[in-house]
C-alpha cells in the first residue's frame, strides 16, 4: 500500500504536475506560433539578405531587447557560477552553431523542410534522456514517439528529395545535425539547471550566440549583409520571435520530460509548414495533411503517457 502510493503520488502532487504540465504546454504554444513562423518570415528575408548576417542579426538584436527589458526592471546582472554550463549549452550550440547550420540550409532548401527536420530533436533526445538523465520512457510515450517520426517523414516527403542533388543533401545534413546541437543544449540544462531564472540569462546566451555568427558572417558572407526590405523582418523575428520563443523553448525543455519535449516541439514545424502553405504557396498536399496529424495524436499521446 505504501509503495504504490509513492510510486502513485498523493492527490496535490498529482494536481501538481497535470497543472505544470498544462503551464508547459500553454509555453510551447506560443512558442509554435512564434518558432513556426520563423522560418517562412526568414525565407521571405533572404530575398533581400545573406543568411548569415539576417542570423547574426536576430541573435545580437534579440540580445539587446532582453537586456534592455532586464536593465529597466533592475534584473540585469552576470550569470551565477552555477548557471555557466547551461548559458555555454545555449549560446554556443543552440544559438550559435545551430543559428549557423539553419539558416545556411534555408537557402538550400525550402522553408517548410528547414521547418521541419532542424526541430526534429527527437531523433537525439528520446534516446539522449534515457542515457544521461536515467528518464524511463513509457510504452505509450515510445509509440507517441513513433508517430512522431512518422508525421516527419509525410511533411519533409523524403522520396520527393532529389538524392543527386549535392545542394538539398548538404542542406537535410545540416538541419539533422543543427537538431543534435539543440538537443545537447536541452540535455545539459536538465543535467545542470541554473539556479537564475531563464529570462535573466537570455542576454548571456544571445550575447554569447551572437559572437559566434559575427566571425562566420565576415569570413563567409564579405560582401553580404540586410538590406532595406529584409529590415522588417529583422525587427519582427528580433524584437518578438527570437526573444520570446526562445524563452519559450528552453523553458519547455526544462519542464517537460525528454520523450514529451520532443515530440511536443514537432508542433512547431507543422505550424510551420501551413504558414509556408498559405503565405510562400509552397504545396500542400496529402502528406502534409497527414503529417500533421501524425504529429498531433503524437503529441496526445506522449502528454497522456
Amino acid at each position: 500500500m505504501m509503495r504504490h502510493a509513492a510510486e502513485s503520488g498523493t492527490p496535490r502532487q498529482q494536481r501538481g504536475g497535470a497543472a505544470g504540465m498544462m503551464s508547459s504546454f500553454r509555453i510551447l504554444l506560443v512558442a509554435v506560433v512564434l518558432f513556426g513562423g520563423a522560418w517562412p518570415v526568414t525565407k521571405a528575408a533572404l530575398a533581400d539578405a545573406t543568411p548569415m548576417w539576417f542570423a547574426t542579426g536576430r541573435a545580437g538584436l534579440a540580445g539587446l531587447a532582453v537586456a534592455v527589458v532586464l536593465a529597466a526592471t533592475g534584473r540585469l546582472r552576470l550569470p551565477h557560477r552555477r548557471d555557466w554550463p547551461a548559458v555555454l549549452a545555449l549560446g554556443i550550440l543552440q544559438l550559435g552553431c545551430f543559428f549557423i547550420l539553419a539558416h545556411a540550409a534555408v537557402a538550400l532548401v525550402n522553408a517548410s523542410r528547414t521547418a521541419v527536420i532542424s526541430a526534429v530533436t527527437i531523433y537525439w533526445l528520446v534516446p539522449m534522456s534515457v542515457m544521461f538523465l536515467g528518464e524511463r520512457v513509457s510504452r505509450q510515450r515510445w509509440a507517441a514517439a513513433a508517430l512522431g517520426l512518422a508525421g516527419v517523414a509525410a511533411l519533409t516527403g523524403p522520396w520527393s528529395i532529389d538524392w543527386s542533388d549535392a545542394r538539398q543533401l548538404l542542406g537535410n545534413g545540416m538541419l539533422v545535425l543543427a537538431a543534435l546541437l539543440w538537443s545537447i543544449a536541452i540535455v545539459v540544462t536538465r543535467r545542470f539547471p541554473p539556479p537564475t531564472p531563464m529570462l535573466e540569462l537570455l542576454p548571456w546566451c544571445f550575447g554569447l550566440g551572437t559572437l559566434i555568427l559575427l566571425p562566420v558572417a565576415f569570413w563567409a558572407e564579405p560582401e553580404g549583409g540586410i538590406w532595406g526590405p529584409s529590415w522588417p523582418y529583422m525587427l519582427y523575428i528580433g524584437l518578438i520571435a527570437a526573444p520570446i520563443g526562445t524563452w519559450c523553448v528552453i523553458e519547455v525543455g526544462r519542464r517537460l520530460p525528454g520523450a514529451v519535449a520532443s515530440v511536443a516541439f514537432l508542433l512547431v514545424p507543422a505550424f510551420g509548414v501551413l504558414v509556408s502553405a498559405l503565405w510562400l504557396g509552397e504545396p500542400v498536399g496529402w502528406d502534409v495533411v497527414l503529417g500533421g496529424l501524425l504529429i498531433v495524436l503524437g503529441v496526445y499521446l506522449s502528454a497522456r503517457g
